[in-house]
């Protein structure tokens, strides 16, 4: 599991214990209302509504606020405010390629927030396109060891069309192609197999790799821009090497 992967994986577990719950739940209300928008509120038939709202269930999310965020995402909430979906790339510090995709209902608000940070800390708001050919787009599934084999998780993920499983800190990954993630899903599903996290992320093709000090200058600028309630995900190519999360730990 890279470095970057089990940041994600740290991060994700902290979150369902996080003091900020709060911030938690309104950026999980507004994934579940932009689900339900593009594909209406039954998870049945919506896959992206049903896998954003695994993971508020995963959060410790209240299905009462699981429920109005679906209601204002098929317009039943009349009140609710108008979001969009709005990607931004650019540089933090050190010439890191940074990726963002934000949840808004003030692109202006969202965009000043974001390049306050990336300047302040020496970096830059990027055109788009100007760093994203540098990653790929794949599926991910994060699930703990547990009793499970790694023979048998891999065949299932084989049947399911995955590219790797990788076995590292008592967690397995299985890493696939954006097309095979619904049927790895439903692969694990049918085994009785609940991954902590998953779903699409942008992976670097290559990474940048700095000094320790550098690279936790950069994983802070990082935490910073997940903090803005804007903000669903942020993607890096910086290596983050273990050190690296025992100094930022």
């Amino acid at each position: 599991m890279s470095g970057h992967s089990k940041w994600s994986t740290i991060k994700h577990k902290k979150a369902a214990t996080d003091a900020r719950r709060g911030a938690a739940y309104t950026k999980l209300a507004r994934e579940i209302q932009i689900a339900a928008r593009e594909g209406g509120g039954d998870p049945e038939t919506n896959f992206g509504l049903r896998l954003a709202m695994d993971r508020a269930r995963s959060a410790n999310m209240p299905s009462s606020n699981i429920d109005r965020a679906v209601k204002r995402g098929t317009g039943e909430d009349k009140d609710a405010a108008q979001m969009e979906k709005i990607h931004y790339e650019g540089y933090a510090p050190h010439g890191v390629a940074v990726i963002l995709n934000c949840i808004t209902d003030n692109r202006n608000r969202t965009v000043a927030d974001i390049r306050h940070v990336l300047t302040k800390s020496g970096g830059s708001m990027g055109q788009e396109g100007s760093v994203s050919w540098q990653f790929t787009r794949k599926s991910f599934f994060n699930i703990p060891c547990g009793d499970l084999s790694f023979d048998d998780l891999f065949e299932i993920a084989a049947e399911g069309g995955a590219d790797d499983v990788i076995e590292e800190d008592n967690y397995f990954e299985i890493i696939g192609q954006v097309e095979v993630f619904k049927t790895i899903f439903d692969k694990l599903k049918a085994a009785s197999i609940d991954p902590e996290a998953s779903g699409l992320r942008m992976d670097p093709n290559q990474e940048v790799e700095l000094d320790l000090e550098s690279t936790l200058q950069v994983m802070k600028v990082i935490d910073t821009l997940e903090e803005l309630d804007d903000i669903l995900e942020v993607y890096t190519n910086l290596k983050i090497s273990d050190e690296a999360l025992e100094g930022l730990a």
